[in-house]
């Protein structure tokens, strides 16, 4: 029986520094000068009601993006013409008060001040990665690649022969040959490695068969987007440096997803988009398929009825629901950045519920305040909906799934061996918490 008791991982207390506290101060007194900077150009009356242009233009073009979303017709390209001369609207406007060059500098001004902030932060927010461990080379490694994934990654860095050189033993995907079978067959044959140059959906199929035999992974970066390399730490530019580890290597230990049985290394979505990626025609026009789909999609007038648990949460009726292996940064509205780690033993869980214009309008306020955006973390997660079966992306891979389908996590279930020298993971922005912010700009360092 699989364990999938959460293990958090362990924060790494880091002291208080002088120069996050002036970092910290730096902030206010930036967004001080910006505040400033308004008032008088424009004057109380005149700042009051920059500040109120701004949000109704952007709160109306968020709207208008709603409607060219859910409808069609008429009416969406109405939407559409509105999206354009909103912010038209607002630079006129601010043009004709010539303001322009104080929205211009209040933009910078402000910008210096969340990234004074977010620094000063992202210090306090450090949290320890996946512990490296050397381990020795493989003696049996068995490679994977698929020549069509990335337009032609393998053929154009040569990876085939380069692993050759390196005593790999490689095996070219032709037709519709199973990885999972000859990763198994590897397995039978005596590999001490498995890896994958291919896209994420083909890497965690192979994952899969690696976990359970405790065998370590190789991620090589050959894929169209490799998300599961970049929260690695590997060089997507140059997927011939992750052959690196076959000679000079270490290993990390990282969790897995797990949905109905089948692995995930990035998120399994449900929902819209889950339901666009299943249509026969998305392959061949994305852009008309999805504009077609979308309105009923996002009104109830298709698609199964979700419903959600995870977390203490119980939502009904989602448009979209993302279940990721480790929640993505909280720095964006759609969440879908990158993950700062893959070993905190949780799955991130986002849930959308758009019941109009107006909850469109809310996200100007950002993820934080939008009640149409959920944001959760849980060791387990089902999804059932009113249809037996629902559609369901596995790593960018549209599959259907009976319902009730249930996600799990498995803490450290994957040894992945990675290059000793790496581009790594860059620090997480963090969310600008202007409470947290204060206390560490009015701290005196002394405890």
């Amino acid at each position: 029986m699989v364990d999938t008791t959460a293990v958090p991982a362990p924060a790494v207390p880091v002291p208080e520094r002088p120069a996050q506290r002036w970092l910290a101060r730096l902030a206010f007194l930036v967004a001080a000068a910006a505040t400033v900077l308004v008032i008088t150009a424009a004057g109380v009356r005149g700042s009051l009601g920059l500040l109120l242009v701004g949000a109704a233009g952007m709160a109306v073009a968020f709207a208008a993006a709603w409607w060219f979303l859910s409808h069609r017709g008429l009416r969406r390209w109405l939407a559409g013409v509105l999206v354009v001369i909103a912010p038209l609207t607002i630079a006129v406007l601010y043009a004709r008060a010539r303001l322009i060059w104080v929205v211009v500098l209040f933009a910078a001004l402000w910008l210096a001040a969340v990234a004074a902030g977010r620094r000063a932060l992202a210090v306090q927010d450090a949290t320890a990665g996946p512990s490296e461990h050397a381990t020795p080379a493989p003696h049996h490694p068995y490679l994977i690649m698929n020549p069509r994934s990335g337009g032609g990654k393998v053929g154009r860095f040569d990876l085939v022969r380069r692993a050759r050189a390196l005593g790999a033993e490689v095996m070219v995907l032709e037709g519709q040959a199973s990885v999972v079978e000859l990763a198994r067959q590897a397995v039978r044959d005596g590999a001490d490695l498995l890896g994958v140059a291919g896209g994420d959906g083909t890497q965690a199929l192979v994952a899969g068969i690696a976990a359970e035999h405790g065998l370590p992974f190789m991620v090589i970066s050959a894929g169209t987007r490799n998300h599961f390399a970049l929260d690695l730490g590997l060089d997507r530019e140059d997927p011939a440096t992750c052959l690196d580890a076959l000679s000079d290597g270490v290993e990390l230990r990282v969790d897995l997803g797990l949905i109905g049985g089948r692995t995930f290394v990035n998120n399994a979505s449900f929902g819209a988009y889950a339901a666009v990626v299943q249509s026969p025609a998305y392959r061949d026009d994305k852009t008309r398929t999805t504009l077609d789909m979308l309105p009923d999609l996002l009104t109830g007038h298709s698609g199964p009825l979700l419903h959600l648990r995870a977390g203490g949460l119980e939502l009904t009726g989602p448009q979209a629901v993302l279940v990721s292996n480790n929640p993505y940064g909280s720095d964006d509205v759609a969440g879908l950045g990158r993950r700062p780690r893959l070993d905190g033993g949780v799955l991130g869980v986002l849930a959308v519920t758009m019941r109009g214009a107006v909850d469109a309008a809310a996200l100007v306020g950002g993820r934080r305040w939008s009640k149409a955006v959920a944001v959760r973390t849980a060791t387990e997660v089902v999804v059932t909906a009113d249809v037996p079966q629902v559609p369901v992306g596995i790593d960018g891979e549209a599959v259907m799934m009976p319902t009730p389908v249930c996600c799990s996590i498995r803490p450290g279930a994957l040894r992945v061996r990675v290059p000793r020298q790496r581009p790594g993971v860059p620090a997480p922005s963090p969310e600008l918490d202007w409470t947290r912010l204060r206390r560490l700009a009015l701290s005196t360092g002394r405890h």
